[in-house]
């Protein structure tokens, strides 16, 4: 298989050194990268010679150029690390030079803006590509498998599921883009939409849920799952934090409890993304119709009143 030609937009944001990672790893190759923000010294340590551009006119406008050259100078995939509200524009541009799309999660925001990327990928030799990483974590992986057994040998069986994830971020976070409802989703999109992705993937579409608080660093709730019941909680507020985490002065805490077992899965993170490359360049990434459900609910979320303000 030849190496593959990548650009990445967002290239100065903090999950941006994932997918640089993901690309070396892979042995595939950064051309070009762009941010309006210019402190991209990460570059040395994986594609020193890579174009960058700080205005995204002038980064469309060298990689339109590329395309025009032929098939050796192409961009073969644009990795999409910007600002959520800018996935969808950026997804767009892929598309447009007939690149393959690897986008962060929240694919877009929006579930209608699903439907007009849908429409420009068939026109297209184009595909878009999402991360959702928890598919591809060791111990969700060992969950799902015992968890499709289980429903095999007892087709009627409802699990009872606590969803915890609580990670710290500071007064910066109110003040960028991501403490922005409209930019961001708010914080059951931007910090939340993979793990219900995973909740829906392993436990089946939503039939029901509620919003039993939500603010603007910590939403909850519950939902009816096809074979779970669910209680979730959302927060960037420290001061959620189980006082055990505290003293080892942690600041991200993810557990999910499945009837009675703990799966505590905080770790295990720092390849995720390198499985979900790997996945995609050999044709089973995560496509537009495996992110619809989970746009689809957070759209909800976010959107629908709170009907309590106590777990019960």
């Amino acid at each position: 298989m030849r190496e593959k030609r990548f650009a990445l937009t967002g290239v100065a944001g903090y999950i941006a050194p994932r997918h640089l990672q993901a690309i070396y790893d892979t042995g595939n190759k950064l051309v070009a990268a762009m941010d309006p923000f210019d402190s991209v010294g990460i570059l040395d340590r994986y594609f020193p010679q890579a174009s960058f551009f700080t205005e995204f006119e002038r980064y469309d406008r060298h990689l339109e150029k590329l395309r025009r050259v032929g098939d050796g100078a192409r961009i073969d995939y644009i990795s999409i690390c910007s600002p959520n509200y800018l996935h969808d524009a950026h997804i767009r541009q892929a598309l447009r030079i007939g690149a393959h799309a690897i986008c962060e999660k929240p694919l877009v925001l929006n579930p209608w803006n699903l439907d007009a990327l849908q429409e420009m990928e068939e026109e297209t030799d184009a595909k878009v590509f999402n991360v959702l990483q928890l598919r591809t974590h060791p111990r969700l992986l060992a969950l799902k498998e015992k968890v499709d057994k289980e429903k095999i040998e007892n087709p009627g069986k409802r699990y009872r599921i606590k969803l915890q994830y609580i990670t710290s971020r500071g007064l910066w976070y109110k003040h960028s883009w991501k403490g922005s409802m409209e930019k961001s989703g708010g914080v059951a999109t931007n910090i939340g939409i993979h793990f219900f992705d995973m909740l829906i993937w392993m436990f089946g579409n939503v039939d029901n849920c509620r919003v039993l608080e939500s603010s603007s660093d910590t939403i909850s709730g519950e939902l009816e799952l096809k074979n779970a019941d669910v209680e979730w909680i959302l927060s960037i507020d420290p001061a959620n934090l189980p006082p055990q985490v505290i003293d080892k002065d942690i600041k991200t805490y993810r557990l999910i409890t499945v009837d009675e077992d703990e799966i505590e899965f905080s770790g295990g993170f720092v390849d995720l993304h390198t499985r979900v490359y790997e996945e995609t360049l050999q044709g089973r990434g995560f496509t537009m119709a495996d992110a619809r459900p989970s746009i689809e609910l957070v759209y909800r979320l976010r959107n629908m009143p709170v009907q309590s303000n106590i777990i019960v």
